[in-house]
Order: structure tokens, then sequence, then C-alpha cells
């Protein structure tokens, strides 16, 4: 699932990708509906490919989301928690005890916390693979 959901360097928010044309990508914006093309300049990241870094290996960022679905159930962070960054801190410990706090910034908890909360407003709560989604069918 993650694999088509897109982080745009220098715009906000999320995008879904939709189509991939000969020199861009047709994405639509996960809060506004509203469908632009990407162009080869901008930085596009798949949230597939991303992960976190923890005192052992680094773990999937699929794997941490379904981690704070799991502590939030389901429900979004509210916006004191993401003004405060002791508290995000304090609360990503408790989602992943083992990440590495040299390497990962308050700005990165900040950054998967507002996806988060982007992602479960979309409608998208299962943030496993493929092969994950359809082990119930």
């Amino acid at each position: 699932m993650l694999k088509t959901i897109l982080s745009v360097s220098g715009k906000p928010g999320l995008y879904r990708l939709l189509s991939q044309g000969k020199n861009n990508l047709i994405v639509e914006s996960l809060q506004t509906g509203q469908r632009i093309p990407i162009h080869p300049k901008d930085r596009v990241v798949s949230l597939g490919d991303i992960s976190m870094f923890t005192d052992a290996e680094d773990i999937a960022l699929s794997e941490v989301l379904t981690r704070v679905h799991q502590r939030q159930s389901g429900a979004p962070f509210t916006d004191d928690l993401l003004k405060d960054g002791d508290a995000l801190r304090s609360v990503f410990a408790e989602i992943l005890p083992s990440y590495d706090r040299d390497r990962v910034y308050t700005s990165d908890i900040k950054k998967l916390f507002t996806w988060y909360n982007i992602l479960v407003s979309a409608g998208i709560t299962s943030f496993g693979e493929a092969e994950e989604d359809t082990r119930d069918h």
C-alpha cells in the first residue's frame, strides 16, 4: 500500500500515485483530492522505501506506522502534541523504544506523526505491503 503513497519535496502533504507518463507522474493529494503532475526535477520518495533508524537494524516505515496505529487505536495525533518536541520524543519512545536518538530528529518524528494523521484521515489504516493486505481473503 505505501509504495503508491508519495512524499514530494517542496510540496506539503502526501500524494497517491495515479499514473506514470513519459516525463512525469500524475498524483492526487490525499488531503484535497487535487491532481497534479510531478516532473523529473521534483524529488519524490515512496513511503514504502522509507525506514527509521534504530539501535539495531533499521525498521520499515510500514511497521512503524502499524505500531503507531495500534498505540493510537486508529485516532489521529492532536495538534498540541505535534507542537511539543519533548512530548513527540516521549510518545515515539513508547512506540519504538529502540529508535536511534542521535539519528532520528524531532522533526522526523513530527513528520511521521503528521503523515500518520494524513493517512488515517484519508481512510488508509493498513500499512503493510500488498501480500499482507490479502491474508484475510
